[in-house]
């Protein structure tokens, strides 16, 4: 269905600690986001910056978005081309470099999705869809700096769906 989609949510600052923006170390820098029917996400800068580790932080929720724009675009292409897939996990990372000047930018993210497929027929079309997921991931393709993959295929022992790894295969 082509059409198109729009998202909504409010962040709200919740970290005035009784002076707000007095001094820059004068307030926390914790967020709430919130969607509509979804629970509150408790966001704030990361560590460097003078956030709460304990918090999502934007650069956080990129690469989470990216990772699972991925995910998903993948078990739907492995669907089309015929490929079980019985797990799937990824142990992603990203990037950012400062500019010196307060600002900065993500200058790559690589995900590293293990995939565990039905059958050893299906590893190359595995192999295959991380491409195409990536051609289809709207995240990804709304990023300004590249989205490689390094993905590992692997065969559930005797066809097995049940998340049983198997032989494995670095793609």
């Amino acid at each position: 269905m082509i059409g198109q989609h729009q998202y909504r949510l409010t962040s709200t600052w919740t970290g005035n600690t009784g002076t707000g923006t007095s001094g820059y170390r004068d307030y926390s820098r914790d967020i709430t986001v919130e969607v509509a029917g979804k629970p509150a996400l408790l966001a704030s800068a990361d560590k460097p910056f003078r956030g709460d580790p304990t918090r999502w932080n934007p650069e956080d929720m990129l690469l989470a978005a990216l990772s699972e724009c991925h995910l998903l675009s993948y078990l739907y292409v492995a669907v089309t081309m015929g490929v079980v897939v019985v797990a799937y996990s990824d142990d992603a990372t990203g990037v950012m470099v400062e500019d010196g000047k307060g600002g900065g930018e993500f200058t790559e993210v690589v995900l590293r999705p293990r995939v565990l497929v039905q059958s050893v027929e299906m590893v190359d079309a595995a192999t295959t869809a991380h491409r195409k997921a990536n051609e289809l991931c709207y995240i990804a393709r709304s990023v300004r700096f590249p989205v490689r993959h390094e993905p590992i295929i692997e065969v559930a022992a005797d066809g097995a769906v049940d998340g049983a790894p198997g032989a494995s295969r670095e793609s």
